[in-house]
C-alpha cells in the first residue's frame, strides 16, 4: 500500500484518507474514489487529497475486518457488519466471557495493522453486550497478514461464551441474638437480584440459629436445590467454624476457605450431595461487586471452581481502596452498617402520543393487556423498589382506569402539554424521601422486573449521589436512576426534555448497566408498536 498526498485529478481508484466536503455533501474517509468523486473534488476546488493506493494483495480495512470477524464467530457470539475497519462481536446470551489469552496475543503479534481486543477474562455479560472488537488500523492491510491471523484463529478458539444456566438456589441465613430481620430481608433482596441477571432463582429460604447442628439440619433440607448459599451471622474464620463444621456434619466436604479477593476474603466453597455450597462473606450482603460474585458467576455458568482457580484470583483481586472500607468486624456485624440507599420508581405516562397519529400508545394492547398496565406491573414486580407512582396527564381517566386494582400512587401533571420535563418534575416532587428515583418510560414493552432490579442494585451499591443508566450494546438508553441530590436541577428543567443535560454534566456520577434491547426498544410510532407485538386500539382523543 502506498499512502500519502496525491493530486485529486489522479486519485481515481484510491482510498480517501480524510473526509472531504463537496457540493453534494461529504465524501467519507475510506471511500474508493470514483470518476464522479474526482470530478466533485475538482468542482469544490480541492486540488490534493491524502489517499492510499493498494497493492495487488492488499485488502481494504473493511474486507480484512470482515474476514477476521468471521473467523472469530463461535457459539453464542455474533459478529457485526464491517464498518470503518471494525467488526464488533456481541453475546447472544447472558454468560461469562472466556477469552484465550495466548491466541489473542498471537493474533495481535501478526501485524500492528491488525488488533483484537476483548473484555476481561470471566467478565459477566448480558445478552447483546459487546464482548470483543477487531480493528484494522490503516485503510488497508496485506492479505498475507490477514491470512496469518485467520490461520491462528482456525487452530484455537480465541474466545467463547459460557452461558448462564438456570439454577434452583437455596438460601440459608443463620441468626444470633442481635441479628436484625431487616438485614436478613435485605440479603434476600440482593441475592434475588444477583441471581435474576443469570436466569436463576431462590426456590427456598431458611433461617436458623447460628449453630452447627441447626445449620446442618437446614443444609439437609435443601435437597431440591442445585446450589446452596449460606450467609452466616458471624464470619467464617476457621476450618472448624460453624458453617464448615455444619457442611461436614450434613455429609458434605469443604473444598476451600478464603480467597485473595478483597472484599470477599472470607468465602468458603464446599459440596453436599454433589451440589456446590457457598459460604458467603459478609460483603455479599451488599450488591456491590466482591469476590463472592466471581465464584458465584462461574458456578451459574456451569464452570468448576477449584482451589487452584481461587488462589489465582489475587491479581486484580483488590476491588476497593482499603482505606475507604470499614474494618472487617464492623462490616460483618451489621449493627454499625449504614442504611442502604432506597429507590422509588416513577412511570411517566402523561404524554400525548403525538407520533402515533391519534390513538394513545399506552392503551395499545400486548397479549390482550394495555401497555400502561403491563409497564406498571413490571415496575411493581421489581423486588428492590420502595414504591411505584405513575405520572398521568393526557387521557388521564382512561390511563387510571387501565391501572385499576394496582398498588400505585397516581401523580397528576396538568402541565403535560408543555413537555416531558413537567412529568419528570411532578414525579420528583412526589418522591417520599427516597435517595434515588428510577425514571421509567411507560412505552418500553421489553423491560422486565429483573432489569429494573439490576439498575437498582447498581445504584444501592454505589451509594447516594449516583446516576445509573440502562445501556444497549454500550449506548446509553432508558430507564435512568437519578439521585434525589439532583432534585434542584430537575426542578430547573423546562420544555420537552428529559435529564440528558444533567447526566452529561455529571459524568463522574454515571454508571451504565447493560440490559440489551430492552433499554432501547420503545413504541413511539405505529410501526414500532406493531414490530414489538402491540396492537393499536381506536380510542377517543379525550383530554388532548
Amino acid at each position: 500500500m502506498k499512502f500519502g498526498p496525491v493530486p485529486a485529478s489522479e486519485a481515481e481508484g484510491a482510498l480517501l484518507a480524510h473526509s472531504q466536503t463537496v457540493a453534494h455533501g461529504r465524501i467519507a474517509k475510506g471511500t474508493r474514489l470514483s470518476k464522479d468523486d474526482v470530478a466533485a473534488l475538482s468542482r469544490a476546488g480541492i486540488e490534493e487529497v491524502v489517499a492510499a493506493r493498494l497493492d495487488d494483495e492488499d485488502l481494504t480495512e473493511d474486507e480484512a475486518a470482515a474476514l477476521i470477524g468471521a473467523a472469530l464467530k463461535t457459539s453464542h457470539l455474533t459478529a457485526s457488519e464491517a464498518a470503518t475497519g471494525r467488526v464488533n462481536l456481541f453475546a447472544d446470551a447472558p454468560g461469562l466471557l472466556l477469552p484465550h489469552r495466548e491466541t489473542i496475543d498471537r493474533v495481535n503479534a501478526v501485524d500492528p495493522a491488525i488488533t483484537l481486543a476483548t473484555l476481561a477474562e470471566f467478565a459477566p455479560v448480558a445478552r447483546g453486550r459487546m464482548v470483543a472488537t477487531v480493528k484494522i488500523i490503516p485503510l488497508a492491510v496485506a492479505g498475507s497478514s490477514v491470512a496469518a491471523a485467520i490461520a491462528i484463529l482456525n487452530e484455537t478458539v480465541a474466545m467463547r461464551l459460557a452461558p448462564f444456566q438456570a439454577r434452583r438456589v437455596a438460601l440459608i441465613q443463620t441468626t444470633l441474638a442481635g441479628t436484625q430481620p431487616k438485614m436478613l430481608d435485605k440479603t434476600r433482596r440482593v441475592s434475588d437480584a444477583r441471581l435474576a441477571s443469570a436466569g436463576s432463582r431462590i426456590v427456598s429460604e431458611m433461617r436458623c440459629p447460628h449453630d452447627t447442628l441447626a445449620l446442618a439440619a437446614s443444609l439437609s433440607e435443601a435437597a431440591e436445590a442445585d446450589l446452596v448459599l449460606v450467609f452466616g451471622a458471624s464470619a467464617v474464620i476457621d476450618a472448624d467454624d460453624v458453617v464448615p463444621a455444619a457442611i461436614r456434619k450434613a455429609g458434605g466436604t469443604v473444598d476451600h476457605l478464603g480467597m485473595p479477593v478483597d472484599p470477599g476474603n472470607l468465602l468458603l466453597i464446599g459440596r453436599l450431595d454433589g451440589r456446590p455450597v457457598l459460604g458467603a462473606p459478609g460483603c455479599a450482603r451488599s450488591p456491590k461487586e466482591n469476590g463472592f460474585d466471581w465464584v458465584l458467576d462461574r458456578l451459574l455458568a456451569g464452570l468448576e471452581v477449584s482451589s487452584e482457580a481461587i488462589r489465582k484470583m489475587g491479581v486484580g483481586g483488590l476491588l476497593m481502596e482499603i482505606a475507604s472500607r470499614p474494618r472487617p468486624r464492623e462490616a460483618e456485624e451489621g449493627d454499625a452498617r449504614p442504611e442502604e440507599p432506597s429507590v422509588e420508581i416513577i412511570v411517566l405516562a402523561a404524554g400525548r402520543s403525538s407520533r402515533m397519529g391519534g390513538p394513545n400508545k399506552l392503551l395499545a394492547t400486548f397479549d390482550g393487556q394495555p401497555l400502561i398496565r403491563r409497564s406498571v406491573e413490571t415496575a411493581l414486580a421489581a423486588k428492590n423498589a420502595e414504591g411505584v407512582r405513575v405520572v398521568v396527564g393526557h387521557m388521564r381517566d382512561e390511563i387510571v382506569a387501565a391501572l385499576a386494582g394496582l398498588d400505585v400512587e397516581i401523580v397528576d401533571n396538568p402541565d403535560f402539554a408543555a413537555g416531558l420535563s413537567t412529568s419528570l418534575k411532578a414525579g420528583f416532587l412526589a418522591s417520599h424521601d427516597a435517595d434515588g428515583v428510577l425514571v421509567m418510560l411507560a412505552d418500553q414493552p421489553l423491560l422486565s422486573a429483573p432489569d429494573l432490579d439490576r439498575l437498582i442494585a447498581a445504584f444501592t451499591g454505589e451509594g447516594k449521589g449516583a446516576i445509573v443508566a440502562a445501556a444497549d450494546r454500550g449506548e446509553r438508553r432508558n430507564p435512568v436512576i437519578l439521585s434525589t441530590a439532583f432534585a434542584a436541577a430537575i426542578a430547573a428543567l423546562s420544555g420537552d426534555v428529559g435529564a440528558a443535560r444533567i447526566i452529561a454534566a455529571h459524568p463522574e456520577a454515571l454508571i451504565e448497566v447493560e440490559i440489551g434491547a430492552a433499554a432501547s426498544v420503545d413504541v413511539d410510532t405505529p410501526d414500532a408498536l406493531h414490530a414489538a407485538g402491540g396492537r393499536l386500539q381506536i380510542e377517543s382523543t379525550k383530554g388532548a
